[in-house]
């Protein structure tokens, strides 16, 4: 199959080609005939497979089938995280750039106005974070009348952040006769319960294999390494890796811990996390996909959009509590036909996190035992104390959750003194 057998304009055909694009990926071979037929889709896939393409290239190919003589708001894609807002609406500007539709993206952490200015100049396809959405809808800039299509990408991460009541509130003003795709990395029983919500009784479903087609083009490397030595054995493995490297860590504390080791030591470094502000996460991934950084440090939900062309390394500075999320962890490297590497550091109350993940991949991890810091961490194995792992898949401490309402533009009161 080729993106020309799919009967797209020819417009979205030399956009598609002018990008690289050849042949669909399984995901897109598989959603786009569905969509363009109109039909409800819930899809499950990984970073990496193409998803945003599989939803964007039929939704705008159905809007130019459609032309309005007023612009409107035909199309929403509500999606967690800034970065992940930004990718998507640039996608969706280059697929259409051959064409009059206008796209925009709104999300918080910034001033409203440019937003709304561009809101006054009619927009068709919006992409959005909920928050600022919903501040907008109610303050009358956002007009849903029209919408005909609705995508809500990334819908595990929402939940996580604890978006599920303004997704609630959204289903309530956006109109009931709509095109709806539920897109989400994972299917956990509350996932499955809010896509039944959103989508027609006669939806299509498509599950992509998420574990095969990443980890076979990503080598993969665990090291054994006492919790107090990983920021050593971090700057001994980055003397080996060329090129950038993007390091995972659970907590925005920790990833900033990071950052300032690496800095103090020379190693050019930024961290983007929740805490950060907009221009902040933005100029630290510009300066990282331009080589001016070497090392960019997130978690998991800020890297959710980032997407590095030619990326090589990819070290799991903490082993994620949720084995999915290494899957898509080392999907930042490996895209399309390129290879990469992931580098996983091992502490031993990590130890029942590294046997979910094996389990989930179907796979050992091959373990690298030559290093400078093996009789560490051969005496924290051994150590009594560490013995008690912590158990896989719970949810991190409260004060290190992404705050309910990140990416919204609140300003709370403050407390009266008594």
């Amino acid at each position: 199959m080729t993106f020309d057998s799919l009967g797209l304009d020819s417009r979205i055909l030399s956009a598609l080609k002018k990008q690289g694009y050849k042949t669909p990926t399984p995901i897109q071979a598989q959603s786009i005939p569905l969509l363009l037929n109109g039909q409800d889709l819930l899809g499950t896939a990984q970073t990496g497979t193409g998803k945003t393409a599989a939803f964007t290239i039929p939704i705008l190919q159905q809007i130019l089938k459609s032309p309005s003589k007023k612009r409107r708001i035909r199309a929403l894609v509500v999606t967690p995280t800034r970065e992940l807002a930004i990718q998507i609406a640039e996608n969706a500007k280059w697929y259409s750039a051959d064409t009059p539709l206008r796209t925009a993206v709104i999300f918080g952490g910034v001033g409203q106005n440019p937003q709304i200015d561009q809101l006054k100049k009619g927009i068709d396809f919006l992409v959005a974070t909920p928050g600022r959405l919903l501040d907008l809808h109610s303050q009358g800039h956002i007009n849903l009348n029209d919408l005909n299509h609705f995508v809500l990408d990334e819908a595990d991460q929402m939940l996580d952040m604890g978006f599920i009541h303004d997704i609630r509130k959204l289903l309530k003003i956006i109109p009931p006769k709509r095109q709806s795709l539920f897109f989400s990395a994972t299917m956990p029983k509350d996932i499955i319960s809010l896509s039944k919500q959103i989508l027609q009784v006669n939806y299509k479903q498509i599950r992509i294999a998420v574990e095969k087609r990443t980890a076979d083009r990503v080598s993969q490397a665990v090291y054994y390494v006492a919790k107090k030595e990983k920021p050593s054995m971090l700057l001994e493995l980055l003397k080996t890796m060329e090129g950038s490297v993007l390091v995972f860590g659970r907590t925005k504390h920790g990833c900033d811990k990071v950052v300032r080791i690496l800095n103090k030591k020379g190693v050019k470094a930024a961290a983007i996390h929740g805490n950060k502000s907009q221009n902040a996460r933005q100029k630290a991934l510009k300066s990282f996909k331009a080589g001016e950084l070497k090392v960019l440090v997130a978690t998991d939900i800020a890297a959710r959009g980032i997407d590095i062309s030619g990326l090589e390394h990819v070290v799991n500075y903490e082993l994620p509590n949720i084995a999915e999320t290494y899957v898509h962890r080392i999907g930042r490297t490996g895209r399309a036909d390129s290879s990469g590497a992931s580098v996983s550091l091992c502490a031993a109350d990590e130890r029942e996190y590294l046997k979910e993940i094996e389990k989930l991949i179907k796979a050992s991890i091959p373990l690298v035992e030559d290093h400078p810091f093996t009789a560490g961490a051969a005496q924290e194995w051994s150590d009594p104390e560490n013995r008690k792992p912590k158990k896989p898949g719970q949810r991190p401490p409260r004060r290190n959750r992404p705050k309910v309402n990140e990416g919204r533009n609140i300003h709370r009161r403050p407390k009266k003194r008594r």
